[in-house]
């Protein structure tokens, strides 16, 4: 997901944000399962795992299941300087989930080659275009279901909860690094043991990213030349 559109969702989330101990509805029999955003553990090939998921192995399906939600997925794609489409990623939203009696939005990372979704960027059933200049994608239902198929590679979690520092820390532990958006005041806690970026801004608002390990460097790229708060926020 892009980066503007993730600050995005999360001003926007902090307008709904509740309370993180809500109930779960009474009709939905609970997951017995523990899938704590806090609970991130690597297995033995290196591969970051969380919410009961491992990426890069669990396939979207599975994550569905666990959901009880197809969710809503869509491709995306910039263009070169010919404007051709290029750089593909594919997601699928998750809106209003209950976890271990916590609730949460998902943005679901799929792991798909250039080579799968170019064709399915041609079979698009309609293409908008995204304020940055890339494309968004409403997918053919056949390709849909693939996508299903397809081992997911990255997690964005927005929790329906404001956090404090000292919550973050009780949770989370003590990041290997800090750094600081000037312009939004955003502070990411860095953890590149876990393949995490926690960014919480100054009202406590909060977006969890998850990779793999060896995809963190990517993920924090944009943050390259920011520098660590002189206090904590």
């Amino acid at each position: 997901m892009e980066r503007r559109m993730i600050l995005s969702i999360l001003a926007a989330a902090l307008l709904g944000f509740v309370g993180i101990m809500l109930l779960l509805p009474e009709d939905r029999e609970e997951d017995p399962t523990p899938r704590l955003p806090w609970q991130v553990e690597q297995d033995t090939q290196g591969r970051t795992r969380v919410f009961g998921f491992t990426l890069g192995e669990t396939p979207l399906s599975e994550v569905q299941r666990v959901f009880a939600e197809t969710g809503e997925s869509n491709l995306f794609a910039r263009l070169d300087g010919n404007q051709q489409p290029t750089d593909f990623t594919v997601e699928a939203y998750f809106e209003q989930i209950y976890l271990s009696r916590l609730r949460g939005d998902f943005v679901i990372g799929i792991q798909a080659d250039t080579a799968t979704l170019a064709p399915m960027y041609e079979r698009g059933l309609r293409i908008s275009q995204l304020g940055s200049g890339a494309k968004k994608v409403e997918l053919d239902p056949t390709d849909i279901a693939t996508l299903a198929t397809l081992p997911i590679a990255s997690i964005t979690y927005l929790p329906w909860k404001s956090l404090d520092a000292e919550i973050v820390t009780q949770r989370f532990g003590t990041p290997a690094e800090k750094r600081v958006e000037p312009e939004t005041g955003v502070t990411h806690w860095l953890y590149p043991d876990r393949g995490m970026d926690l960014a919480m801004d100054k009202k406590g608002g909060v977006v969890i990213q998850y990779v793999n390990r060896e995809a963190f460097g990517r993920l924090i790229q944009p943050l390259e030349g920011l520098t660590s708060p002189q206090t904590t926020p």
